[in-house]
């Protein structure tokens, strides 16, 4: 990746860059992925408008293109952006590249604490490198990938008996991956209303992150480690260790018992498209989506409800969301610093919760009236207090591709076995990192 020189925050101020005033109203566009919380942030973004004068144009790109198309924009140097709500993973590239403006010098100006938004949150989207006070990013969307069901199914008197008879347990939400897989696999090819029904939809999709996404969620809930020591890249024993072998193998059997026909592709949309036409009875997405499919009016409402990613040898979910970044290119940075200024507000942040965004400041998160806000508020909550990462490395793409490569190749097209799977994917992460000079 190409490095560009950093424009400092300080370096902003010398420039005249007014921070605890109203920078001249100018166009400002953010970029993000087209889905259903960028729709809730055009409509909270009326109020910044409304109040300094600046005009919001916004840049969604669908997801599967979307880091192809932000990342090219980056490394290019474009002045397309002037915000970025880039995913998690892009803050170490975002941060060593010059990509992204350093915000430290701008919080401490303005006030704005990262002690008020959740720790897990700083951690995963603002921060560079990892664990210290180096901030890129405030962060914007929480998120994980989390569960939801058919109640109405799960409610059903002939169901709920047929369950009990066959497994000799009460049909629940899932306590465990493997009580999940049981729950799966007994609607597999199961007759309601006449219809013929499958057990879950997961995450198998290959060309962008989707099958790492999705079969994470199991890795990490049997104890997947990708280091021996944080900030080691000591990878043999971790990433290929016994519970890392037995959470890939499940994930395979989840996919070969469970899914619907010919779904060997799937990742956010096929997901929901497979729960929403009636076809599975558990599907896994990302919390994004929960505040949209409880409003269908199809699946939604009395017929829905929703679990965080159940545990095996721990509790553990995988990290979705992001920060909000101002783009180091912009040549409008000083208003870009002013919505920054203007979202960070803790009124702000709970007209974000409230309007479908996914707010991690305390005030919101802490407020004792969050937890019945809405039906997946708890979980949300619960998830969020035992996320993990992928790599957040510069070099995240390449690892990225090689774990999707790797995964994909043992889980769908069924080659080798779950061992071999992992004992080449560290081959290919020691092959980055080398290149890198981590190793």
């Amino acid at each position: 990746m190409k490095t560009f020189k950093l424009a400092s925050a300080s370096a902003l101020a010398l420039a005249g860059a007014t921070w605890g005033g109203t920078a001249a109203a100018e166009d400002l566009t953010l970029c993000w992925a087209a889905w259903d919380p960028a729709n809730a942030l055009v409509e909270l973004s009326k109020d910044f408008e409304a109040q300094s004068g600046h005009t919001m144009n916004f840049e969604f790109v669908p997801w599967p293109n979307f880091a192809d198309r932000m990342l090219n924009e980056l490394n290019s140097g474009g002045k397309l952006c002037d915000l970025l709500i880039g995913d998690s993973q892009w803050i170490g590239g975002g941060a060593e590249n010059g990509h992204y403006v350093k915000l430290n010098d701008f919080f401490d100006a303005e006030g704005i604490s990262m002690d008020d938004f959740a720790d897990a949150a700083v951690y995963a989207y603002s921060t560079w490198p990892k664990g210290t006070e180096n901030y890129y990013a405030l962060p914007a969307m929480g998120d994980a990938n989390g569960w939801f069901y058919r109640k109405d199914w799960f409610t059903d008197p002939e169901i709920m008996a047929a369950y009990e008879a066959e497994t000799g347990q009460a049909l629940r939400e899932p306590e465990s991956q493997k009580e999940l897989m049981q729950i799966a696999k007994f609607f597999q090819g199961r007759e309601i209303d006449g219809q013929e029904r499958y057990g879950v939809s997961i995450f198998t999709e290959r060309g962008s992150e989707g099958i790492t996404m999705g079969v994470t969620g199991a890795l990490y809930a049997w104890g997947f480690q990708y280091e021996n020591e944080p900030g080691s890249y000591d990878m043999v024993g971790a990433v290929n260790s016994a519970e890392a072998v037995e959470a890939l193998e499940f994930y395979k059997e989840l996919y070969e018992c469970c899914t619907p026909p010919g779904y060997t592709n799937s990742y956010m949309g096929e997901s929901l498209d497979a729960f929403k036409s009636g076809q599975v009875a558990m599907a896994m997405n990302w919390f994004a989506f929960f505040p949209g499919l409880f409003a269908d009016p199809d699946i939604g409402g009395e017929k829905i409800d929703f679990f965080v990613n159940p545990p095996q040898n721990k509790d553990a979910s995988t990290l979705g969301g992001q920060g909000i970044s101002v783009v180091s290119y912009s040549d409008k940075q000083d208003a870009a610093l002013e919505y920054i200024k203007w979202f960070a507000q803790p009124e702000v942040q709970q007209r974000w919760w409230d309007l479908g965004g996914y707010a991690v400041h305390k005030s919101v998160l802490e407020d004792p009236s969050f937890i019945e806000s809405q039906p997946f508020a708890g979980d949300f909550l619960e998830a969020m207090n035992a996320v993990q990462d992928f790599w957040q490395e510069p070099t995240y793409a390449e690892l990225l591709l090689a774990m999707q490569e790797r995964i994909h190749n043992y889980v769908v097209a069924d080659q080798g076995t779950a061992q071999e799977a992992l004992d080449m994917l560290i081959e290919d992460w020691t092959e980055v990192f080398e290149d890198d000079g981590k190793l």
